[in-house]
Parts: C-alpha cells; sequence; structure tokens
C-alpha cells in the first residue's frame, strides 16, 4: 500500500512511518509552502500538485485508489487521468470545500467569490460523480450528495483517533516541564486556526477565566498568520500566552497532557460541512474539552458524552465557557472524573478493528466490479490525502 501527502501543506500530521513495511509513504509538494492567501498562486500550485500526484499514480499503477483531504483543483486533475484510464476510486469525504466556500462568500458578499464558489462546487460535484463510492464521515454531509445525485453510494464511517498513539499521560511531563507549564493552570488549543476558527475567542475566554479569578495560561499550537493575531489580542487583554509551532507527533500526548482543559473552535457556518478531529485526539489524550462549536456538530455530542460542555462560538458563549473552565480548573476531583471519561468513550468508540473492515470491504468491492485491465492477482491499494 502506498500512502500519498501534501508535504507543502503547514498542518499537523500523523505518524507518516510503517511499523511493518506494509505501507510507503510518498510526499508530493516537498520543499514549497502554500499561498493560502493568494488565490491564483494557490490554485497554480494545487493544480501543479495535481500532475505530481497522477505521476505518483503512474508510477505505482494501483488497483484502488482512495482520495481524502485533497483541494478541489488537485482532486479534478487526479480525477481526469483516473477516469481515462477506468481506475476505480473511492472519496473519503472529510470536507466539502464547496459549502465552506460558499458560506465564505456569503459572509463576505462578495460577488467574485461566489462565482468561485460555484466553480468549485461545479468541480467538487462531478468527481463525487465518478467516484464508486463515497465515504462521509458524518450524516449531516448526505444533504450534500443528495443535491448532488450522489447519494446512493455513500456509505457513514465516522473518524476516529489512535488510542494506542495519543494516550493519557502526567499533568507534569517532560514537554510540559521544557515549555515551562508544570506550575500554572492551562487553557491548550492544539490544531490548525483557519477560515473555519475564530482565534480571538480563545485569548477571550482565557481572559475571561482570570477575571473570576483562576491564574491560567492560554496555550495554542499552531502555525499560520493566526499567530500574529493571537499575540495582539494576548496583549491588548494582558493574557499570558505560549504561541508554539506543530510539534513532533510522537510528543502529541504531552502536548496534550500539558492541558488542564482543551478547547475546540468552529464557527456556525463551517459546522455542516466539517467534523473537528482534534476533538477525538483530545478524547484520547483524557482531558477534559470545552467546545466552542455550534451544538448540532457531531463532535459536539461526543464532548458531551465525554461530561464536557458546548456552548456556542461566538461573543456570548464566552461568559458561560469561562466559568465551566473555571470549575473545573478548581475542582481537582471534578478534573480526574472528567478527564477518565473521556478516555473511556474515546476506548469505546474508536473501534479501528470495525473501521478497518468496512474500508477493506469497500475497497475490495471497488476492485472486484471493474478490475482495472493488465492488473495482477494481488491487489494494490493507493491512497492520497
Amino acid at each position: 500500500m502506498v500512502h500519498s501527502h501534501c508535504a507543502a501543506y503547514l498542518s499537523g500530521k500523523g505518524r507518516l512511518t510503517s511499523v511493518d513495511g506494509t505501507v510507503r509513504f510518498v510526499p508530493i509538494g516537498a520543499g514549497r509552502t502554500v499561498s493560502k492567501y493568494r488565490f491564483l498562486r494557490r490554485l497554480a500550485q494545487e493544480l501543479s500538485f495535481g500532475f505530481e500526484l497522477v505521476k505518483v499514480i503512474m508510477r505505482e499503477r494501483p488497483d484502488v485508489v482512495l482520495i481524502s483531504n485533497t483541494p478541489i483543483p488537485t482532486l479534478s486533475v487526479a480525477v481526469v487521468w483516473l477516469t481515462v484510464r477506468r481506475t476505480p476510486w473511492l472519496l473519503w469525504h472529510q470536507d466539502v470545500y464547496a459549502a465552506a466556500l460558499g458560506s465564505l462568500a456569503a459572509q463576505r458578499r462578495s460577488p467574485s467569490l461566489r462565482v468561485v464558489a460555484r466553480f468549485i462546487e461545479a468541480s467538487e460535484r462531478w468527481c463525487a460523480r465518478r467516484a464508486r463510492h463515497i465515504v462521509v464521515i458524518a450524516e449531516s454531509f448526505r444533504a450534500v450528495h443528495t443535491r448532488w445525485g450522489t447519494a446512493g453510494k455513500t456509505t457513514l464511517i465516522p473518524n476516529w483517533a489512535p488510542l494506542d498513539e495519543i494516550v493519557p499521560c502526567d499533568r507534569r511531563n517532560a514537554w510540559s516541564a521544557g515549555h515551562g507549564l508544570d506550575d500554572t493552570l492551562t487553557l491548550l488549543y492544539s490544531g490548525t486556526l483557519g477560515l473555519k476558527h475564530n482565534p480571538a475567542l480563545l485569548v477571550a475566554l482565557a481572559g475571561r477565566v482570570r477575571d473570576l479569578g483562576v491564574e491560567v495560561r492560554l496555550v495554542v499550537v499552531n502555525e499560520g498568520p493566526a499567530g500574529e493575531l493571537l499575540r495582539a489580542e494576548a496583549a491588548a487583554h494582558d493574557v499570558p500566552l505560549t504561541l508554539l509551532p506543530f510539534q513532533p507527533y510522537d510528543r502529541l500526548s504531552e502536548v496534550l497532557g500539558s492541558g488542564d482543559v482543551l478547547v475546540v473552535l468552529l464557527e456556525d457556518n463551517a459546522s455542516a460541512f466539517s467534523v473537528p478531529s482534534k476533538t477525538l485526539s483530545y478524547l484520547c489524550a483524557g482531558r477534559p474539552v470545552l467546545g466552542m462549536m455550534p451544538a448540532a456538530n457531531p463532535a459536539a455530542e461526543l464532548v458531551l458524552l465525554a461530561g464536557g460542555t458546548v456552548v456556542g462560538p461566538d461573543d456570548a458563549s464566552i461568559d458561560p465557557g469561562a466559568r465551566w473552565a473555571a470549575d473545573v480548573l478548581t475542582d481537582p476531583a471534578l478534573w480526574r472524573e472528567l478527564g477518565g471519561r473521556a478516555r473511556r468513550l474515546a476506548e469505546a468508540e474508536f473501534d479501528l478493528g470495525k473501521t478497518v473492515l468496512a474500508f477493506e470491504g469497500l475497497l475490495v468491492a471497488a476492485h472486484i466490479r471493474q478490475p482495472r485491465a493488465g492488473a495482477g492477482a494481488r491487489s494494490r491499494a493507493h491512497a492520497a490525502g
């Protein structure tokens, strides 16, 4: 099996090494950084990534391809090639890019952005219709596929996090000691901060917790332009801030373990097309979770089942969120109880064996229904994300 990933995107990545040699990892876009906020340059880059991905597919000659987390220009180039070659492929739909861009266009009232959103939706719909099957991560995604005429070939497989790689650890650990976090209470956010998030809410939340008499430090592990906003907001509101770049994946358990309360952010207009996977990692880490997100998002249900709380992603929700965090931070017994509940929920929900069987069945079915001409007896799979 070959797993392709784009090295040009600055984001938290999982373990990109194989423990038994059965998976090879092939990066594309190495040595480059995506220009996220320069549209034409980013479009050109993502098209070039598509051609790089096609070269990998041509070289590996897979029997079936699973594609996920791929920008629409990159995806479109790859799908044209897969269609011409009649290679079966599955779409693992993690984000509905068309819905995201459409919401942004409506929010900014931008006619040009609205035109781009329509083009992206047409491209995403065209790709989805050519997929042999589609895996969705939440029921809400099926509304989009009903509109596109592809709902009949969707299967729901919720996301998970690796229980054996992200584990509860001591609050005081080597990572927390190395960053001076052993002797302070922390609100921690780890992950991307982009168009689906309002980073200023993190500073406002920490500031309100301090107003309630609880000395707390905001810790944010992130890379990108949100850092400048966080620094400015923290300085303006006198909020202690530790801002760090993405950390090595093998330190993630320690990173999350250094948080006394872990925070999830998600804007209202992103809830229908995105499920914040950091929530799943937080549960594995065994820490209380505060979700500043829409209550209808599938991840919000997990937060509540773990004993955490969910408030809205707006200024009106800062006070109730801060009061809950202050209660947890000042009650060690409650803190331990909620952390234990989070981990137990993760262990109950993230059945990797069942998930593997579900994907295996879909991949085998896709290959059997239309075997590629000249394919050998031994089936090979290619994953791109």
